[in-house]
């Protein structure tokens, strides 16, 4: 699925460091949204998950109605969920409603399909996914199952004259240079490394890079591996583990005390790394505030390799070398107490 007309969908970064949110689609939502514009937030995310989480196109076009200036993002979608006509026709509804204001983000679909017993899609499907989705947003013909598709929508229906930002997912160079190729931005999470970051840039080329990651402010004297931190960094540090007990050749490369980590999951699961439906024990919850009962499962070593977790000036100091190496946006995902939370976040990036 290669488009036949092409289109730039390139942005250019601001030199100053932006900040977003992330959270399940859900009910809701839209209170959330409305909260991250009025604290000048610039995007707000919804992730796709069809099995684990609401629609996420229902959820951002009730956003879209209560917000005129964030920007409404979905991370990620991917060919393994969607065809490429369904994607584009969702995508260009939802630029109706929040014309300019879209964030398409683009991955492999590795969590959507694992959340399903299957593997994720190739960066090759990625690629061809990206660039006939980018063309049919745009309002061009691509190709799709050889034959010539564009979006034949009446006036009003779809919007392809205000562009689509495309972002693709990516922890290393191989999707990294798919958005170098189709000129569009990168998404990470749980990459808060400026060295990994350096590394994404060589080959990614000039769009706009968001890093998603948990994040945690420390009161005076806190423990940074305390309950609070573990509470607000857990939902990723748990996803962690998950893919390693999903992924056992992944799992082999971890620190023992990690698989050690691994194997209390599995047993908490009433699951094994080779039961064929283990899927089903080891992903629901996934990404979602983690029980009490699993905080010693949210080891020093995964909080320090996946979230921000810091005083006031060690995050300001953190950010500051993020935006060095070419993030320009931080996306976090509050799960205690979102309200509180962003407005702590926003004082960090004013």
């Amino acid at each position: 699925m290669l488009p036949i007309e092409g289109t730039d969908t390139t942005t250019s970064r601001s030199g100053l460091m932006r900040k977003g949110i992330v959270i399940m689609a859900q009910p809701g939502a839209e209170e959330l949204a409305v909260l991250a514009e009025d604290l000048g937030f610039s995007s707000f995310w919804v992730y796709d998950t069809p099995v684990l989480h609401a629609d996420p196109f229902v959820t951002l076009a009730l956003c879209a109605k209560v917000t005129s200036r964030v920007r409404l993002g979905i991370g990620v979608t991917s060919p393994a969920l969607r065809s490429v006509p369904a994607a584009a026709a969702a995508f260009a509804s939802l630029n109706a409603l929040a014309p300019g204001r879209v964030i398409c983000g683009v991955g492999t679909g590795n969590t959507a399909r694992r959340a399903l017993g299957l593997l994720p899609g190739t960066t090759a499907e990625l690629e061809s996914f990206t660039a006939a989705l980018q063309g049919l947003c745009a309002g061009h013909t691509v190709e799709h199952q050889s034959r010539a598709v564009r979006l034949l929508h009446p006036g009003g229906a779809v919007n392809t004259a205000d562009p689509v930002e495309f972002a693709v997912a990516a922890l290393g160079p191989k999707a990294a240079a798919v958005a170098g190729r189709r000129g569009a931005g990168l998404i990470s999470i749980g990459l808060p490394d400026p060295a990994a970051w350096h590394a994404l840039h060589r080959v990614s080329g000039d769009g706009d890079s968001y890093l998603m990651v948990p994040l945690h402010v420390l009161e005076e004297d806190e423990d940074p591996y305390g309950a609070a931190a573990r509470d607000a960094t857990g939902h990723l540090a748990l996803s962690f583990l998950t893919f390693a007990a999903d992924t056992p050749a992944f799992a082999a490369g971890l620190s023992p005390e990690q698989r050690q980590a691994v194997q209390t999951l599995l047993v908490r699961r009433a699951t094994t790394s080779d039961t064929p439906d283990r899927h089903l024990a080891l992903y629901p919850g996934y990404l979602a505030r983690i029980a009490p009962a699993d905080r010693d499962l949210v080891l020093p070593s995964l909080i320090d390799a996946l979230a921000l977790v810091g005083t006031h000036d060690d995050l300001v100091a953190r950010i500051a070398a993020l935006e060095e190496a070419g993030v320009d946006e931080v996306v976090i995902q509050p799960v205690v107490d979102p309200p509180a939370e962003m407005a702590r976040f926003a004082k960090l990036i004013a």
